[in-house]
């Protein structure tokens, strides 16, 4: 027997959460999840320019980490479903390579333009879906309780996506560009 991708479960406009509850495919929760899957995708197309360098293992593993956050976010709250334990020492992890990348920078004297770089580029993209994860999971988190970490783990990943962004820029040789205002 074929696999079918569709199940026509949807139609009506309702998606079912881990633990079976059914929502509106509106649902804050559906959005913080849905958000969090499209940042994996903007991850992996950053990832995808890095083959086999310790930034793409670290990429390998954040994408990972958001499908875990992502489980989480799609679970109904009173489901009883196992999900995936998530490290905390992620987070110190995504401290660790800010710290790392960081040293081989310059400093930062003004805000930055993206697109010095396709991939500086492309990693601005994926930390503003990173902060738009972090925002609707806050959202969710003032009206049901999701796991600290989400937060904090979106919050440490959209620094690291700013700061590999400055990484890759200066990698693929491009000049940072500053802001300037307007007078």
């Amino acid at each position: 027997m074929t696999f079918k991708i569709y199940t026509r479960k949807g139609d009506d406009g309702k998606t079912a959460l881990i633990g079976g509850d059914r929502v509106s495919k509106h649902h804050i929760r559906v959005e913080s999840y849905g958000t969090v899957d499209e940042l994996n995708s903007q991850v992996g197309l950053v990832r995808s320019f890095l083959h086999q360098t310790e930034e793409e293992a670290i990429l390998a593993d954040v994408q990972n980490n958001l499908f875990t956050i992502g489980s989480y976010l799609a679970s109904s709250p009173k489901s009883n479903f196992s999900l995936p334990e998530f490290q905390e020492e992620s987070i110190k992890k995504l401290e660790d390579e800010i710290d790392r990348l960081s040293g081989q920078l310059p400093e930062l004297r003004n805000f930055i333009l993206p697109g010095a770089t396709q991939q500086g580029a492309h990693c601005h993209v994926a930390r503003c879906v990173c902060r738009r994860a972090e925002r609707l999971s806050v959202q969710l988190s003032d009206i049901e309780e999701i796991p600290t970490f989400i937060i904090k783990y979106l919050n440490r990943l959209s620094d690291y996506l700013f700061t590999l962004s400055r990484f890759l820029d200066q990698k693929f040789g491009g000049r940072e560009i500053p802001w300037i205002p307007s007078k």
